[in-house]
C-alpha cells in the first residue's frame, strides 16, 4: 500500500520544500518497513481559470483523477480533529484492509472543492484557521513521519 500525497500547486526551492522533502525523505523508509509501499508525492498544476469557483472545480477534478485505488483523505478547516496517535492507527488500519493507497489530498489557494470532501472517506483539519498549501503540505507530510514513527516505535513521537 501506498501513502501518495496529492498537492494542488507547485513548491519552490526554498524552507517549505525543503520541510516537505526532509519528512518525506524519512517516511519513505519507515513506510516499507512497516508494510507500506513507500511514500509519494505528487503536485498538480493550480487551475489557470480567473474565476475562484472553476479554478476550485478543475483543481478538483485534477485531485479526484490522480488519485489512487484506495481511501480519499483530505484536509480542510471543517474537517474534524485528529491527534497523532489516532492518525496512525488509522495508517495501520487502511493498510491491513489491503487496499492499494491512502490518498491525502491538499488544496490549492482557494481550497477544495465540494465533489472531492464528498468523495472522501474522511476530512480532516488541523484546526479552524485557514493556512497556506504550502504550510499545510509540511504538516501533512509531518504527521505521515510521525504515524510510522508511532507504529515503529520510535522515538521520535513524544506524548
Amino acid at each position: 500500500m501506498r501513502i501518495l500525497v496529492l498537492a494542488v500547486g507547485r513548491l519552490k526551492a526554498g524552507p517549505e520544500r525543503a520541510l516537505v522533502e526532509r519528512y518525506a525523505e524519512r517516511a519513505g523508509p519507515l513506510a516499507r518497513a512497516l508494510g507500506f509501499g513507500g511514500v509519494d508525492m505528487a503536485e498538480l498544476a493550480e487551475s489557470p481559470s480567473r474565476n475562484a469557483i472553476q479554478r476550485k472545480a478543475d483543481e478538483g477534478r485534477a485531485l479526484l483523477s490522480r488519485s489512487l485505488p484506495g481511501p480519499l483523505i483530505v484536509f480542510d478547516e471543517r474537517g474534524a480533529n485528529c491527534d497523532s496517535e489516532d492518525f496512525a492507527h488509522r495508517l495501520s488500519a487502511w493498510r491491513d484492509s489491503g487496499e492499494g493507497a491512502i490518498n491525502l489530498a491538499i488544496g490549492g489557494p482557494d481550497g477544495l472543492d465540494a465533489s472531492v470532501r464528498n468523495a472522501s472517506a474522511l476530512v480532516l483539519s488541523f484546526g479552524a484557521m485557514t493556512m497556506p498549501h504550502q504550510i499545510v503540505r509540511a504538516l501533512v507530510l509531518e504527521q505521515v513521519y510521525r504515524g510510522l514513527t508511532i507504529l515503529a516505535g520510535h522515538p521520535y513521537h513524544r506524548a
